[in-house]
């Protein structure tokens, strides 16, 4: 994969799949962007455990880029991703960043969004978590275990595939959809056998439970995140979004290179140590890529296990969320 650290807006427009390195956005006259914009308010839906989406808000870059073509940023935030796509589906945002799983549910249940970008593999994100003294070993162990996890978040794809690749059923385990701080609890005091999270709270529970870490998703999943638009927005601003993924990319590069900063920043907005955020950090690749035939696809074999399991009540073809040209 690529390490290319910017997505030009000459890029981003032209749906090149790959972006440029070092490379600097054009002056674009007023005339020119207005032409290619509708908007005078992007709105912006992130969750605190998006790193970059936070630093971006409290480093203020966006809004300063915007500023002199007239439009103003809000942003609002999201416990998790299946309430973000809630969020866009119902018009709310325009704009957000999420696992692989939240964008294969919410297409199901009609959202109308694109694909926009995405973030190459970050298998070491995410984890399965068991009692440091549990007699669960393997994967295939999990069977007939009451395993946490956030319903419809990147983590419900990670846990259906490693039970597969383990030869578990995922209807042989017993799930309990948890939201991330209620499945915290949950594990705490026993009432679990096993969570499914996501860094930082995986980093975070690692650090400040009685928790082992069973698996994370190397080998199992590539754990893509993704930058979505509300299709209508997409359309009709495709100079903001430019904009938006340029300034994206480049707090992903400052990121790659102040990894200490960085926590010390997040640590009072996430609530967490600066040491447990640097190691979330760490596992993410900060690398954003324009999206492609490729990663659609492999949104594709999450549709099609999905609706094999009944987990969504319709079959999906993922590069219709996708602007022409895109997939």
């Amino acid at each position: 994969m690529s390490g290319h650290s910017h997505l030009t807006r000459r890029a981003f427009l032209a749906g090149v799949g790959a972006s440029l390195a070092a490379a600097t956005l054009p002056v674009v006259s007023r005339s020119a962007f207005a032409a290619d914009t509708q908007t005078k308010e992007f709105r912006i839906g992130y969750q605190k455990a998006a790193n970059t989406l936070v630093l971006l808000k409290s480093h203020g870059t966006l809004e300063k880029r915007l500023a002199p073509q007239g439009i103003t940023v809000k942003w609002t935030e999201f416990p998790a991703g299946p309430q973000l796509l809630e969020g866009l589906n119902v018009g709310a945002i325009d704009f957000g960043y999420v696992g692989e799983a939240p964008p294969v549910f919410a297409q199901a249940a009609g959202a109308n969004f694109v694909y926009t970008a995405y973030e190459i593999p970050t298998p070491h994100a995410e984890g399965i978590l068991v009692h440091q003294d549990a007699p669960i070993k393997t994967l295939a162990d999990l069977k007939g275990k009451k395993i946490a996890l956030n319903k419809g978040s990147d983590v419900h794809w990670f846990l259906v595939a490693a039970l597969q690749k383990n030869g578990v059923k995922y209807s042989e385990i017993q799930p309990v959809y948890l939201a991330p701080a209620d499945a915290r609890a949950a594990f705490e005091r026993g009432a679990i056998d096993a969570w499914a999270i996501w860094d930082p709270f995986l980093e975070a529970a690692k650090g400040q439970t009685n928790a082992r870490l069973l698996a994370d998703a190397e080998g199992i999943v590539s754990h893509h995140q993704f930058f979505l638009s509300a299709r209508p927005f997409a359309q009709q601003n495709s100079a903001v979004l430019a904009i938006m993924m340029d300034e994206v990319a480049k707090e992903g590069t400052w990121v790659r290179g102040h990894y200490a900063e960085a926590a010390a920043q997040l640590a009072p907005i996430q609530g967490l140590d600066a040491s447990v955020i640097e190691a979330g950090l760490r596992h993410y690749a900060h690398i954003y890529e324009p999206i492609d035939a490729g990663v659609l696809a492999e949104q594709q074999r999450i549709a099609d296990t999905f609706s094999e399991l009944r987990l969504i009540p319709t079959k999906i073809v993922t590069k219709d969320a996708a602007l022409p040209g895109k997939g």
